[in-house]
């Protein structure tokens, strides 16, 4: 496939490991974004690389496929650019479930026995275990797991290495680049007009995030992705307070849910800094960026529920993100049999970060017609909710 050119359209984390991929594969790799790398949604996440909010199914394989990859590219991007891969901050800390209610206790117990059964580790902790493992946590729990696969990465930094690797192995990036509307031979995509200049190749990868459908629709094949809104408090650097991933088992509902109101639940991590984030929340309001008090009064309640510690510490920022959702909540990853030469990557709402490295390998091996690391079918672009057609909401 050498000299084969590909246009990634989208320098977020999952346009940064689409274009590491295939850059190492010998491809002739140029990156197009209207801002700066990771400066959207990449910028506006936590950085979680997760298996423990993903039932049995096409996302959780495809999860732990790029919980594999993570700590292996990583250590690949050291041996070239250690200070990248340091800043990446990667952190296998584990994750922590509870649930407060008996009701929730019973949900929690049935959907880690099916993780189980997928091949995800998921440990049951008793009271004196939580407390060892957590000890600012509230007692008042009725059932916890430990999911030791889950970990975090400083998001903006981890999306830097990658696309710091891809341009080590030759790839090009352009920024400030918009992409306007598509330049067709013959029915197949063959360029693209931006607001500076046509750019052709041979592929075009449609990773823009929650911009992906409009982007789509200017390429003239529309894909229901929308944006939904997320946001997170930071508080001041604290002493080591908060030891996992901790997060209230509500979450998986509320990532499951496709209502357009707020759905929110209790998570509390740390960073390397010693800021704890509190999450979170989503809402489908457009691309409206307004900060709402209100939502992160909720926020802040659910976290205080967990950790009654954590009252009074000051918050010294907020922020919120827009995330790239689909209403049947699975990612899409392959060609457009409408428009051939345009493929997309995009659709992970809030698991983009941990999906990324999987994302680009299955991406990879469709484009490059290699036998894929996991059966793609899942995520093929013409399903009814990615055409519009219908699907979970």
């Amino acid at each position: 496939m050498a000299g084969v050119r590909v246009a990634v359209l989208g320098a977020g984390i999952v346009g940064a490991a689409c274009a590491r991929e295939l850059a190492r594969a010998g491809l002739a790799v140029t990156v197009l974004d209207r801002g700066r790398p990771a400066a959207a949604t990449t910028a506006h996440g936590e950085g979680n690389v997760l298996v423990s909010d993903k039932g049995p199914g096409p996302e959780l394989a495809l999860a732990r496929l790029s919980r594999e990859l993570w700590p292996r590219i990583l250590e690949q991007i050291a041996d070239r650019r250690p200070e990248a891969a340091r800043a990446a901050e990667w952190d296998p800390k584990g994750g922590i479930v509870v649930a407060t209610t008996g009701a929730g206790a019973r949900e929690l117990a049935d959907f880690a026995a099916g993780q189980c059964g997928a091949g995800v580790t998921a440990e049951p902790l008793d009271a004196a275990a939580l407390a060892a493992a957590e000890p600012h946590l509230t007692r008042d729990v009725a059932a916890a797991v430990h999911y030791p696969q889950d970990a975090q990465v400083q998001p903006a930094a981890a999306a830097a290495a990658l696309l710091a690797d891809a341009l080590d192995a030759g790839a090009a990036l352009r920024t400030g680049c918009e992409v306007l509307g598509p330049v067709t031979r013959g029915g197949r995509l063959a360029g693209v007009r931006t607001s500076r200049g046509t750019v052709e190749a041979d592929a075009f990868v449609n990773a823009a995030g929650p911009w992906s459908g409009e982007l789509a629709a200017r390429l003239g094949a529309p894909v229901d992705v929308r944006p939904r809104r997320g946001e997170v408090l930071v508080t001041t650097p604290l002493p080591p307070t908060v030891f996992h991933k901790v997060y209230d088992a509500d979450y998986v509902g509320a990532v499951g849910s496709g209502a357009e109101d707020l759905q929110a639940s209790a998570v509390v991590e740390a960073t390397r800094a010693g800021t704890v984030l509190l999450g979170s929340s989503r809402r489908r309001v457009g691309f409206d960026d307004r900060l709402r008090p209100g939502v992160l009064s909720v926020i802040a309640a659910k976290a205080l529920r967990l950790f009654p510690c954590l009252e009074g510490v000051p918050v010294m920022r907020a922020y919120g993100g827009f995330r790239p959702y689909v209403p049947d909540h699975l990612p899409v990853i392959g060609p457009d049999p409408r428009l051939p030469g345009l493929w997309h990557a995009t659709g992970h709402e809030g698991a983009g970060i941990g999906l990324a490295p999987g994302t680009a390998r299955l991406l990879a091996g469709l484009l490059l017609g290699q036998d894929p690391p996991l059966d793609p079918a899942p995520f093929r672009v013409d399903r009814p909710a990615v055409l519009g057609q219908g699907g979970a909401v």
